[in-house]
């Protein structure tokens, strides 16, 4: 019973990063990277944007047994959900506290927008407008969490397919 809550949770979760991540590369489409603040790749950003949440939609949707044969492993295994969720979280947790470190850093250490735009996507809107605390712990942080789970969901998938393979 805890293996199906596992995958039910993990398939949710999946889809949520997914769309988050989808949803927030549409301001870097919208400025067409011309009104930034900094001048950035932003096709790059959005790319990498629209792949990571491509792929986590598609992994919460496709049926586990395709996920199985892509990962080369049984269907009934529990790494298979387990695993990708561990990654997912553990980027999803260090990449909120960077958007709040990023939000509560003083003016005078003159963070460089180039670099924070590619680990904080979210820090476009302290760039544009100044939002308040709770915005930032409920709205912001959480949004570049997504983002950043689903790309550590991708990457958690591909170690568990390019990885070594034990006899279970």
């Amino acid at each position: 019973m805890a293996g199906r809550a596992i995958r039910i949770t993990s398939r949710i979760v999946f889809v949520i990063c997914g769309l988050v991540s989808l949803f927030t590369g549409v301001p870097y489409v919208m400025l067409r990277g011309v009104d930034l603040p900094v001048q950035s790749e932003w096709v790059v950003f959005t790319a990498a944007l629209a792949l990571v949440g491509f792929f986590s939609v598609l992994v919460g949707v496709l049926p586990r047994s395709w996920i199985a044969k892509a990962c080369m492993r049984g269907r009934d295994d529990e790494r298979l959900f387990a695993a990708p969720l561990k990654a997912l979280s553990g980027f999803a947790v260090v990449f909120y506290l960077l958007a709040v470190f990023a939000y509560f850093a003083p003016n005078r250490w003159n963070l460089d927008p180039q670099i924070m735009l590619s680990l904080c996507p979210m820090y476009l809107v302290k760039m544009t407008f100044d939002p308040s605390p709770v915005a930032i712990f409920f709205l912001l942080a959480p949004m570049n969490a997504a983002v950043y789970g689903s790309l550590g969901l991708t990457l958690g998938y591909a170690w568990l397919a390019l990885g070594k393979r034990t006899s279970s």
